[in-house]
């Protein structure tokens, strides 16, 4: 690994790296158009890892900067994982000062919960009291 940066500026994202990740790779986002992505980095704080000149991470982020954010889309290309390079993104994005006062951050997992367990992430509390609404 060279020098590791990450950047937030989404015209450094490597759009097409990041769609074939999530459409291709991803168990979550399986068949996501790349407008759907490139929607979707427009309307979020987007995290992109780069080894260089070239992206090998990515994250992105929902918030009000009050209430909620929710975390989502993160992963790091095959060839670097067990690297730490996750760990320096989550350190990044959980270290943020605009982020400190949210009174919580949401994600989901299915595979990854000793990791973000690492960062403070719990099951939710009082399950019952949630809802949510699938399309």
């Amino acid at each position: 690994m060279k020098e590791l940066r990450i950047s937030t500026n989404n015209l450094e994202m490597d759009v097409a790296l990041v769609h074939n990740y999530l459409s291709k790779q991803s168990y979550w986002a399986k068949g996501r158009g790349i407008e759907e992505v490139m929607k979707s980095m427009e309307n979020s704080i987007c995290f992109g890892v780069f080894d260089g000149k070239a992206q090998i991470g990515f994250a992105r982020l929902v918030t009000d900067y009050v209430v909620f954010a929710w975390l989502m889309d993160v992963f790091v290309i095959d060839e670097y994982k067990g690297k730490g390079v996750g760990s320096f993104l989550m350190d990044y994005i959980m270290k943020l000062p605009e982020l400190q006062e949210i009174n919580g951050i949401g994600l989901r997992t299915k595979d990854s919960q000793n990791f973000y367990g690492k960062y403070g992430f719990r099951k939710i509390s009082e399950p019952e009291t949630w809802m949510q609404k699938i399309r």
